[in-house]
């Protein structure tokens, strides 16, 4: 299936049914009387989580989502039927951002949640609405309100408690291949993955968590370079960032100047990124020189827990899965207990989202949030 993660659709909510303009006679009545009834209201549009869909790609293909009118009003007192809700089956994580204002309209985070994006029109009131000891015949109606209508930007950031950072052949799709069910495209040329992958990590049979691997970044992604920021965005929504630096570059490189430049990368897409916990883990240990980069990134970043790893040889492997786990439950328990943490995370969260929709809309975000790190930075971990 091909993945999409952004589209742009038109909704539309059902009509109100008009009035119906009706007078009744029968033997008992021999003068009649007003009896037209109202109509109905028409649907609203709703978008719908839902855990079995990864991408946007139905939407190309279905551009215009249209709730059913209400039916008008009829004689002898009859309503008119209201329209059906539209409901529209959206993934997990998608936002929805108004195409007119650039304001965000709601945010779909878990499945079978509920965001009306278009109200649908009011009915109509028939003639026998509008009867009194004053106007015992009115022929005064009214017509259903048009329903609501409007652009909408869909936005799919993929939602996931670890996240892969690096630089392209940096090992991520090996890593993800090793730890989960996931299958990426694993080769030795640049910019095999092309698409997000999500693997679930588990480590008992009763603890596990959701890593994410995107592409590659190069420097100037965060203006659109390489694959661009469009995949910069699916890093906004996991928790722990595990920054995989190629202890060996094939080009030569140098691994610390790399990892700086994605870095930069990183801040200059959203300054939050800066409030996220950041781990060092340097990757494919079993290449000749590479424990030279080891001591490197211990000197370049002394606060930050790092870790050594082959994901072909499973070196270091488990270390690291096993202390993100312990830090994804511990997060998890946080979010629970401790509701000052739950509030400063829901602020993290909303600043990352206005520099999303600022790029899905074609703006510069310039979130610059203050204050201590979400957890702080970690004494240092494994070498």
């Amino acid at each position: 299936m091909q993945f999409v993660d952004e589209a742009v659709i038109d909704v539309e909510a059902g009509k109100g049914g008009d009035g119906a303009l009706s007078f009744h006679r029968g033997p008992n009545l021999p003068k009649g009387g007003p009896d037209g009834g109202d109509g109905g209201n028409g649907g609203d549009v709703r978008l719908v989580g839902d855990a079995a869909l990864n991408t946007l790609v139905d939407f190309r293909f279905m551009p215009r989502c249209r709730a059913e009118s209400g039916r008008a009003g009829g004689g002898r007192d009859k309503t008119g039927a209201s329209g059906c809700t539209l409901d529209v089956r959206v993934p997990v994580g998608t936002r929805i951002i108004d195409e007119a204002t650039g304001t965000t309209v709601g945010d779909v985070a878990a499945p079978d949640q509920v965001v009306p994006v278009a109200k649908g029109g009011v009915r109509g009131f028939g003639n026998a609405h509008f009867k009194s000891s004053t106007n015992r015949a009115p022929r005064q109606t009214t017509p259903g309100s048009a329903g609501e209508s409007r652009r909408l930007r869909l936005t799919l950031n993929v939602i996931a408690d670890v996240g892969l950072l690096g630089m392209p052949n940096a090992g991520k799709s090996t890593l993800i291949a090793r730890v989960s069910a996931s299958r990426p495209k694993i080769a030795d040329y640049p910019f095999t993955t092309l698409v997000p992958n999500l693997g679930v990590v588990r480590v008992d049979e009763d603890a596990s968590f959701v890593m994410a691997d995107v592409p590659g970044l190069i420097p100037g992604a965060s203006s659109g370079a390489g694959l661009g920021y469009r995949f910069l965005k699916h890093l906004t929504r996991t928790r722990l960032l595990l920054h995989l630096v190629d202890a060996a570059p094939m080009d030569g490189s140098d691994p610390l100047a790399n990892c700086r430049q994605i870095e930069e990368e990183l801040h200059a897409y959203s300054h939050v990124f800066r409030e996220r916990e950041v781990w060092m883990v340097a990757t494919k240990m079993d290449l000749t020189g590479a424990e030279k980069v080891v001591a490197r990134l211990a000197e370049a970043f002394p606060d930050r827990r790092r870790f050594a790893i082959s994901a072909v040889t499973g070196r270091g492997v488990d270390d690291l899965t096993g202390a993100a786990m312990a830090w994804v439950s511990r997060y998890r328990t946080l979010m629970v207990d401790d509701p000052e943490f739950a509030r400063r995370e829901r602020e993290l969260n909303d600043l990352l989202a206005d520099d999303v929709r600022r790029h899905a809309i074609g703006q510069r975000g310039t979130g610059s949030p203050s204050g201590d790190p979400l957890l702080g930075k970690a004494a240092t971990g494994h070498d």
